[in-house]
C-alpha cells in the first residue's frame, strides 16, 4: 500500500519547520486522536470547534471527527476572543 508514502509535507517559513508525515503516521494519529475525542464524550453528530493554527494536527483533527462521523468548524488560531466568540455563535 501506500504506508510509507508521503501523505503531509508540512513546511513552515515562520517556524523553519519542515515534516513529512507518512500515510501509515497519519491513520495512527487520527485513529488515536479519534479514541481521546470519543474517550472525552465526542458522539456522532456532536459539532466540534477546531481552534489551532494550521499545522499538521489541525488536519488530524479534522479527519478524526471525520472518522467519527462529528462535524467540524477550522477556526483560524489567531482570532482574539470576541471574533472566536462569534465563529462559535455561526458554527451552532
Amino acid at each position: 500500500g501506500r504506508g510509507e508514502q508521503a501523505a503531509i509535507i508540512y513546511d513552515s517559513p515562520v517556524t523553519g519547520t519542515k515534516i513529512t508525515i507518512t500515510f501509515r503516521e497519519l491513520q495512527d494519529q487520527v485513529s488515536r486522536l479519534a479514541g481521546v475525542l470519543v474517550k472525552n464524550g465526542v458522539q456522532k453528530g456532536d459539532l466540534v470547534v477546531i481552534y489551532m493554527p494550521m499545522v499538521p494536527q489541525a488536519m488530524f483533527t479534522m479527519l478524526a471527527c471525520a472518522r467519527i462521523g462529528a462535524p467540524h468548524s477550522l477556526i483560524f488560531g489567531g482570532f482574539a476572543s470576541k471574533e472566536l466568540s462569534v465563529r462559535i455563535d455561526h458554527a451552532k
